[in-house]
């Protein structure tokens, strides 16, 4: 399939849920100009599929051909002056330069596995879809790992390069005598360091000529880690088709874009969800994407940006929304901004209306794991119901069962589950990399489980309830309790541990840890040691992951087996005891 053939197939007309209501009509020019309205190319995904060469090579041309606005492809600012404007055409040859540099002198080919451990930097965008072109998988990590958790992810992963920078490059050289597969080592910063190829030196030298590898629709594209209940963190590989198609539908009936739009996602680059908006979403749409390179949060910082630059979609956490209704947002004015957009942990509906109350625009919820696209969403031109996801997002039969498959009743709580047979459907994951029992174990019958629990009413809108497993969402990280557990257990003064959730109202939910403390220690002074635990989890994982909350036990329940019933403690620290 021609890829200027496919670009027509994208959707940009009405279109339809599993429901048959229509979320919205809206025409635009660029992508899907013809206009079709039946998502076919959702279920029958090319079998050749690049998303450089099909997509934003075609919105390069479309750029040469004026068919499309002289709007940047990326807008990134670092706070302190400096900025970058690149058009398609710009990133398309910053992109070859860098495939070439990957498959040269980084002797990187076809299926090969790259660590991108980079903050929001231009350089991630050139080096990811660098990536794409040249066929070769990128692993996007958070800046926040700790050299414990670069090594796990370099060994579970057997990645033969790994991209940084500066700052994080000490902690690959603590590791790398353990990573005897790594062929290279990449640093986009200017400064020399022994034994690593300096990106910009070769970027500089490459050719701007490079021929996209011919990569299969079902090939993988990108895997990311993701914590678990149990166990290190799982590899989530996603197909060459799966994100770079299946979020079409998001960028459009959702996020509200097209070519004359511009989208401001504020996630982590380590993180599926910053390539939901930030890459995916957006090109397929012909949008520009904002990025601001600025790492740590500042609530004035965002107010100010937004009403400077002309951002027309901005999706963050509830925790966002919240600490920057903290600071007047009512003083501030939005020119151009339409779209709100929330994901990552649910939204309660107080926030939601404070917002419409300060600003006039509805926050549009809507839910994915990095399993996944997007299962569901409030699209735009649908009614906002706080406390509702929204509804089913095509291609997607989302629906609410039992345990043993059965669909039930509106109003019934049961697990959120994805129709997969008789065909899976676009956008959901390959699998768990060298794990095929824990992929299957995601599948029951027809249906693959997302291991949360909500509700439908009426109307088909969707509640989220709880994770039924145990996975602790704060300020739209994932944690897991094991790995905090873990950490614990290495500090002499914990004998045992259990993790949870507890309510936070800034943050959702934070890290608690119940600690029964060992016999050497029961006499020690209680605040000197929290603040010592909480250290001490802060350099053995990572900052975000340590236990906001700390309690001393005497005993945690367990089962007959003697595995500590999480549940139990989670429901007594969220008032369901």
């Amino acid at each position: 399939m021609g890829s200027m053939k496919l670009l027509t197939r994208l959707p940009v007309l009405g279109s339809f849920g599993a429901s048959g209501v229509p979320y919205r009509t809206r025409s635009c020019s660029g992508v899907a100009s013809a206009g079709f309205t039946d998502y076919a190319f959702l279920r029958d995904a090319p079998e050749h599929f690049n998303f450089a060469s099909d997509v934003l090579d075609e919105w390069s041309q479309k750029e040469k051909d004026g068919k499309r606005p002289s709007k940047p492809a990326l807008w990134w600012i670092s706070g302190k002056g400096e900025e970058v404007r690149w058009s398609f055409e710009e990133l398309g040859v910053l992109s070859r330069k860098a495939a070439n540099v990957l498959s040269g002198p980084c002797d990187l080919h076809k299926g090969d596995r790259v660590i991108v451990i980079l903050p929001r930097t231009p350089e991630w965008w050139i080096v990811t879809v660098g990536c794409m072109r040249a066929g070769i998988v990128f692993l996007p990590a958070t800046v926040l790992l700790t050299a414990k958790d670069v090594l796990y992810r370099l060994q579970a992963s057997k990645a033969k390069s790994v991209v940084t920078n500066d700052a994080l490059a000490p902690l690959v050289d603590s590791v790398v005598s353990d990573c005897h597969f790594l062929k290279s080592r990449i640093l986009i910063s200017g400064s020399r360091r022994e034994g690593w190829l300096h990106f910009h030196d070769l970027l500089k030298a490459a050719s701007d000529k490079h021929q996209p590898v011919k990569t299969r629709g079902r090939d993988p594209m990108t895997i990311y880690f993701t914590s678990g209940t149990t166990g290190y963190p799982k590899m989530v590989e996603h197909s060459c088709c799966s994100l770079g198609l299946g979020l079409a539908v998001a960028g459009r009936d959702w996020m509200g874009l097209d070519p004359e739009g511009m989208m401001w996602g504020l996630s982590d680059t380590g993180w599926v969800k910053f390539v939901f908006g930030s890459v995916f979403a957006s090109w397929t749409q012909g949008s520009c994407v904002f990025a601001h390179g600025k790492m740590q949060f500042e609530p004035t910082t965002v107010l100010n940006t937004l009403a400077h630059y002309p951002v027309t979609t901005f999706c963050g956490t509830p925790t966002i929304f919240r600490m920057l209704l903290q600071h007047n947002v009512s003083s501030y004015h939005f020119k151009s901004l339409k779209f709100c957009l929330s994901g990552g942990e649910p939204m309660n509906p107080e926030t939601m209306e404070e917002w419409k109350a300060q600003t006039g625009l509805d926050i549009q919820e809507g839910y994915g794991q990095t399993e996944t696209t997007m299962l569901c969403a409030t699209l735009t031109g649908m009614k906002v119901k706080p406390g509702f996801m929204g509804k089913p997002s095509p291609p997607f039969d989302v629906q609410i069962i039992d345990e043993h498959g059965n669909r039930l009743p509106s109003g019934e709580e049961g697990d959120i589950a994805v129709r997969i047979k008789p065909n899976r459907p676009l956008g959901l994951f390959t699998g768990y990399v060298d794990d095929p029992e824990k992929t299957a174990s995601t599948e029951h019958g027809d249906f693959y489980i997302t291991g949360d629990r909500g509700l439908a009413d009426e109307e088909g809108y969707i509640r989220f309830i709880a994770r039924a497993d145990d996975i602790i969402l704060s300020s739209g990280y994932r944690i897991g309790p094991f790995e905090v557990e873990n950490a614990l257990a290495e500090h002499p003064a914990v004998g045992d541990s259990a993790v949870v959730s507890s309510p936070d109202p800034i943050r959702g939910e934070v890290v608690k840890a119940f600690i029964v403390l060992s016999p050497a220690y029961q006499s020690h002074d209680k605040e000197k040691l929290i603040l010592e635990l909480q250290e001490h989890v802060r350099k053995v994982t990572a900052p975000y992951k340590y236990p906001r909350k700390i309690e001393f036990v005497q005993q945690l329940p367990k089962t007959i087996t003697g595995k500590t019933q999480r549940k139990l403690l989670r429901k007594k620290e969220w008032g369901m005891a």
